[in-house]
């Protein structure tokens, strides 16, 4: 008995040793049959010094037998600029990776990389992972565009700290400071050469006037962006692209992301800001595009000379508004203010407003949304006790359209005046008998709107994607009143407009 005990413990160890050693034994070495998920990993475009999202490739072993891959490494070695991260483990270079039967793994990728140090000179860079080698090896390339810039930020404190600025002041009088700073002499010019890219908020002082040129393109970090102070001026000069998909004319503003992923994100920055005092402010062909507020615009109790001219700009995707006015002075002309989280246009506390053949129009699809495209008040929203009088809020040849049933919004305080006008204009505006009742939207009131179409169909070409071309079979065609489109004789695309004009900025054209 004791001669068998002694045989059953020996197998089992046997056993459990065979167990614990099998993993070893079982793995041969990988013989260049790896397959992938990509034969090359495109990092999409990355600014000098800014840090590219994470990129996947996946490794297939597709064999019946558990493989070891001897080396997985970058071609460059330690001088890459590329980072990987290898099933969990960062490096560049890895030994013995193990890699089961029918199974896979996953290597992340990034870069990070000063075009002014890149001794390959180049906008394009590249490297190699290789997976083996000698005969068995197997190589993926690695792609990325890389784009010099103009970089202005903020400067660091002696206590090391960054620099910053009094964007504005809170309900109880306190300052609200960011990360920002003064644009010098050098800097109020911009050039088409190079991109820009603003970290912290850049700001137009007293006595300055910030110049974009046509073609500029500016991108703005997480929480910038620029402020116009009081006695300061912005004067964007965009002119009229030859190539719509291009817009080698027109001035964009949007984030510092360049991959595609991060095209249609909203929220990226923070806003261009027009400061109380700040006048005869200029916008022509601007598109500006994932804010957070797109243009943030105050007034400053003066109203007879408008803060702000817009002309043939487009104003898309923010978080919360496109376009913000708070008792402002704006005129604008040809432009197409979109989706937003909150609302397309906000004007509150009072001002002067003219909008002359635009469209706007919220078709927000990011989350859900229960205010109206467009809000006008004459007091403040957060502090009704804050009232000033709304001057005027004419709108004329207008689009005013959304996916909710009422997208216009009035609200006075019965004691500052409210004067606003709608002529010629398409009005989503799904009635109801306690919105009948309001005086506000009495649509047959000739003090405030003549030759509405209220709802009908716009055939916008895809209002989800922020194109609010219009087709042949809206009903805005030709519902212009000619005498104000003798005023503006091309759209926003340099389309002449006829005698019979059509509504918003837009001229319509066939979808084929």
């Amino acid at each position: 008995m004791l001669n068998k005990a002694i045989v059953l413990v020996f197998l089992a160890g046997f056993l459990i040793l065979s167990m614990s050693c099998r993993k070893d034994f079982d793995y041969s070495s990988s013989q260049g049959d790896l397959t992938f998920s990509k034969d090359t990993v495109y990092l999409d475009t990355i600014f000098s010094n800014i840090g590219s999202s994470t990129y996947s490739l996946t490794v297939y072993n597709r064999s019946k037998e558990d493989v070891i891959i001897p080396s997985i490494r970058l071609e460059k070695g330690n001088k890459s600029n590329y980072r990987l991260n290898v099933d969990g483990s960062a490096g560049k270079s890895f030994t013995n990776v193990p890699l089961f039967a029918r199974d896979s793994l996953y290597i992340y990728i990034e870069i990070t990389i000063d075009i002014e140090n890149n001794s390959e000179n180049s906008l394009l860079y590249t490297d190699v992972i290789q997976f083996d080698s000698g005969s068995n090896q197997q190589n993926i390339p690695l792609v990325t565009l890389v784009k010099d810039a103009t970089f202005l930020y903020p400067g660091t404190n002696t206590d090391g700290t960054k620099e910053t600025i009094t964007l504005s002041t809170d309900a109880n009088g306190n300052e609200i400071k960011v990360q920002g700073f003064v644009l010098d002499d050098d800097h109020l010019n911009f050039l088409n050469d190079k991109p820009y890219v603003i970290y912290g908020y850049a700001v137009v002082p007293e006595g300055k006037v910030l110049v974009i040129n046509a073609g500029v393109r500016v991108h703005f970090h997480q929480n910038s962006g620029i402020l116009i102070q009081d006695g300061g001026v912005i004067s964007i000069n965009g002119v009229l692209s030859e190539d719509e998909e291009l817009l080698n004319g027109e001035v964009i503003f949007e984030g510092d992301r360049l991959e595609p992923q991060f095209s249609d994100i909203p929220g990226q920055w923070g806003s261009l800001w027009i400061a109380k005092g700040s006048q005869g402010n200029t916008i022509n062909h601007l598109t500006l595009r994932n804010a957070n507020i797109g243009l943030f615009v105050e007034g400053d109790d003066v109203l007879d000379s408008p803060t702000l001219y817009i002309k043939n700009s487009q104003f898309y995707n923010s978080a919360t508004y496109n376009l913000f006015a708070n008792g402002a002075s704006i005129a604008a002309e040809n432009v197409v203010i979109g989706s937003a989280g909150i609302s397309s246009l906000h004007c509150q506390l009072g001002g002067n407003y003219t909008f002359v053949h635009s469209t706007i129009a919220n078709y927000w699809n990011k989350g859900f949304r229960n205010t109206s495209t467009i809000v006008i008040s004459n007091y403040n929203l957060l502090n009704p006790n804050e009232a000033s009088d709304l001057i005027k809020a004419d709108f004329k040849n207008c689009i005013i359209d959304g996916i909710n049933d009422f997208e216009l919004s009035l609200l006075t305080d019965n004691q500052n005046a409210f004067e606003f006008n709608f002529m010629n204009c398409f009005l989503k505006f799904s009635s109801t008998e306690g919105q009948l009742t309001n005086p506000l939207f009495d649509f047959e009131s000739s003090n405030n709107y003549s030759n509405l179409i209220l709802n009908g169909q716009t055939d916008f070409f895809n209002p989800y994607l922020d194109d609010f071309r219009i087709g042949l079979d809206s009903d805005v065609v030709n519902a212009g009143d000619s005498n104000v489109a003798s005023t503006l004789p091309l759209d926003i695309l340099g389309k002449e407009r006829s005698s019979n004009a059509d509504l918003g900025a837009y001229q319509a054209a066939s979808k084929e």
